[in-house]
């Protein structure tokens, strides 16, 4: 049984109780969490009760609310089946997207595009699976791989860089695409390039430094400087890409809120055959100076009738990062 104290109830007439059954025990431990702090989650964002009762667990609350938590848990037991863990993310995932578990699962790739529609979606990388954990999150994905360019728009921590670092380390290992090329504008915000210490790229680096977080996260370091050392992989400011014709390449270009209209349109242009291209950005952090228009704004109005460019829109509901950000993003967005 849970520790923490029960949230609001329905009166008491209205109760529903769903009772679920899971025949290993010690998979049932895993799902509850250490010191329940699973089900803990789930009772309070569902707003219902779970109790446990040898290897069952009854769910009691309104009748949707129960049953929508009985689906969620019997998603989270199936994960534990197929040998892959449970931990927060997962939870909060099944929570957002709140399927229930009817979907069956289907890797995500390029070839593969037809089979997963109406289903989960996951991307494989060499040092971890990576799931959308929420349902702007999942339409973004599946753009990634429909759309030769995509836009991911909205504030920080909803996962458009992540994601879409993800779908081109997988497309790289398929075989779809020969190189990744990462992007952004070395715009100042604060700090003066030039009164920082090193050479060039130790100037630039920290401008880069998210990009290489996320690549690390998908391949083992070791194997992320090889092909960084061989150029298959490219992590450059946004000014580098100017003169080239990007072929074969998954391309993502971050921050671009920062890079200016001409800027925008020199970096479109160099979309070559069999390339992919993503723009990420947040309209509420340009760093502009003042009466520079930014490019992504002007992306956003001239481009969004042209068939094959996807435009993707998250909001602080699809922050995946600590609850605290989400609201700090609507407390700004409240005040201006």
């Amino acid at each position: 049984m849970t520790t923490t104290a029960a949230p609001p109830m329905a009166d008491a007439s209205s109760l529903y109780e769903e009772l679920v059954e899971f025949p290993d025990n010690f998979l049932l431990i895993d799902l509850c969490g250490e010191h329940d702090r699973n089900l803990a989650e789930i009772e309070r964002q569902m707003g219902v009760q779970i109790m446990r009762r040898g290897n069952q667990l009854s769910v009691i609350g309104e009748e949707h609310s129960a049953k929508q938590t009985a689906g969620v848990l019997r998603a989270l037991y199936q994960r534990l089946e197929a040998g892959r863990p449970v931990e927060h993310a997962d939870v909060d995932r099944e929570l957002r997207m709140g399927n229930g578990g009817e979907d069956e699962s289907e890797d995500i790739s390029g070839d593969q595009l037809e089979m997963f529609r109406g289903g989960k979606v996951e991307i494989k990388t060499r040092k971890k699976l990576v799931e959308p954990r929420t349902d702007a999150q999942r339409a973004y994905v599946l753009s990634l791989f429909e759309n030769e360019l995509a836009f991911g728009i909205g504030p920080a921590g909803t996962g458009k860089t992540y994601l879409a670092v993800a779908v081109g380390v997988t497309m790289f290992i398929e075989g779809h695409v020969d190189r990744i090329i990462l992007s952004r504008p070395a715009v100042e915000a604060g700090e003066k390039l030039g009164y920082l210490p090193g050479d060039m790229k130790d100037k630039v680096d920290p401008y880069m430094q998210p990009l290489y977080d996320a690549l690390n996260d998908f391949l083992p370091s070791k194997q992320v400087a090889k092909l960084i050392e061989e150029k298959r992989i490219e992590i450059a400011p946004l000014a580098f890409m100017r003169g080239r014709t990007l072929a074969n390449a998954f391309v993502v270009l971050d921050e671009a809120q920062n890079a200016t209209s001409m800027q925008m349109k020199m970096f479109l242009t160099r979309l070559g055959e069999g390339s992919r291209m993503v723009v990420t950005g947040d309209r509420s952090q340009i760093d502009l100076p003042r009466g520079v228009t930014s490019g992504l704004h002007d992306a956003e109005r001239l481009l969004q009738s042209i068939p094959k460019i996807s435009f993707n829109y998250f909001t602080s509901k699809d922050v995946v990062r600590h609850p605290l950000v989400a609201a700090i993003i609507e407390a700004y967005e409240a005040d201006g």
